[in-house]
C-alpha cells in the first residue's frame, strides 16, 4: 500500500517536470543567442584584419575563466550534499558558489575598464570592438539570472522545503550554471581566437 506521503512525493516529481523542460528551451534558446552574437561577429569581419578586434584580452579574463570553473564544482558539491542529506554542507557549498559567482560578475565588469583604458568603447567605428561589450553584457545578465536562481535555492533550504523540492530546484540551478561556465569557455576561446 503506497503512503500520503509517497503519493505526495510522486505528484511533486510529476508538477516539476514542465518547468524542468522549459529551463531545458531556455538553455537552448540562449545558446542560439550567442550562436548568433559570434556568427554576427564572424560575418562583420568577414575575414579582413582591418575589422578586428585589435586589443589584447584582459588577463582578469583567465582568472574568471577560473573562478567560474571553481563555482560549477562547489555546486557539484552542494548538490552531493544534499542527496547526502548533510544540508549545513549544502548551504555552505551554495554560499561559496554565490560568492564566486559575485567575484566572477564584478571581474567581468572590471575588464569594461580595461577596455576604456584601452580606446575601446561601447559606440565604436570599429563594430568587432563593440562586440566586446555584446558578449560579455550578454553573458552577465544570464550570470544575474544564475545568481537569484542560486539565491533561491539556498533560500529554499533555509525554508527547509521538501526534499523532493530541494533537489529539483538544485537540478535547475545546476542546469543553468553549469551552461553559463561552459558558454563563457566558449565566449573566452571564441575572443582569444579572433583578437
Amino acid at each position: 500500500m503506497i503512503s500520503v506521503a509517497e503519493k505526495q512525493m510522486e505528484q511533486d516529481k510529476l508538477n516539476l517536470r514542465p518547468k524542468k523542460f522549459l529551463m531545458w528551451l531556455f538553455v537552448i534558446t540562449s545558446f542560439m543567442l550567442f550562436a548568433a552574437l559570434t556568427s554576427g561577429y564572424i560575418v562583420y569581419t568577414g575575414g579582413n584584419p582591418a575589422r578586428g578586434l585589435k586589443i589584447v584580452l584582459p588577463q582578469i579574463f583567465t582568472y574568471s575563466t577560473a573562478v567560474i570553473i571553481i563555482s560549477s564544482l562547489t555546486l557539484v558539491q552542494a548538490s552531493r550534499a544534499a542527496k547526502a542529506l548533510q544540508f549545513n554542507k549544502q548551504k555552505f557549498f551554495l554560499l561559496i558558489t554565490i560568492a564566486l559567482g559575485l567575484l566572477f560578475g564584478a571581474m567581468q565588469l572590471s575588464s569594461w575598464q580595461y577596455f576604456v583604458g584601452q580606446g575601446v568603447y561601447f559606440v565604436n567605428p570599429n563594430a568587432s570592438q563593440s562586440f566586446l561589450y555584446v558578449f560579455t553584457g550578454a553573458h552577465l545578465l544570464h550570470i544575474a539570472g544564475g545568481l537569484l536562481m542560486l539565491v533561491h535555492a539556498y533560500w529554499a533550504k533555509v525554508k527547509n522545503v521538501p526534499q523532493v523540492k530541494n533537489l529539483f530546484n538544485l537540478e535547475l540551478t545546476s542546469i543553468f550554471w553549469h551552461f553559463l561556465g561552459l558558454l563563457w569557455i566558449y565566449l573566452y576561446v571564441f575572443l582569444l581566437l579572433n583578437q
